[in-house]
């Protein structure tokens, strides 16, 4: 995924959009805040997720941490391969390790997030 067409949460996931489509992952700042991943909880497909609740958890050696649904609707997809692996998070987190992909009931719930200059200030804002 290009990260200058993504959109950002405040709780660090990424959300890009293909259609009806949002792809959702986490991003690079939270995976090195994680720091070594060992285990992720993902969404089961058909269920459905409300902007802003928790789907899923990622679990490092530091630390269990939440992942919320930047968008509400049903979920089309996982990243079934993450269970056994989650390498891709840090590896490729943009790319490879997309989370879920959710099939959106409003697309307008977008419009509140960051674009990736304004993540960008606010990572930096967060690292102080």
């Amino acid at each position: 995924m290009d990260q200058a067409n993504l959109k950002f949460t405040k709780t660090h996931e990424w959300v890009g959009v293909e259609g009806e489509l949002a792809t959702v992952g986490i991003t690079d700042f939270a995976v090195n805040q994680l720091t070594d991943l060992v285990y992720i909880d993902l969404p089961a497909v058909g269920s459905t997720c409300e902007a802003g609740k928790v789907f899923g958890e990622v679990e490092s050696v530091k630390a269990v941490s939440d992942l919320y649904s930047p968008v509400s609707g049903e979920i089309a997809e996982v990243n079934e391969s993450l269970v056994d692996d989650q390498a891709p998070l840090s590896d490729d987190p943009f790319g490879t390790g997309w989370i879920t992909k959710i099939k959106m009931s409003n697309p307008a719930e977008l419009e509140q997030f960051m674009d990736a200059d304004e993540y960008k200030k606010f990572c930096e804002s967060e690292a102080h």
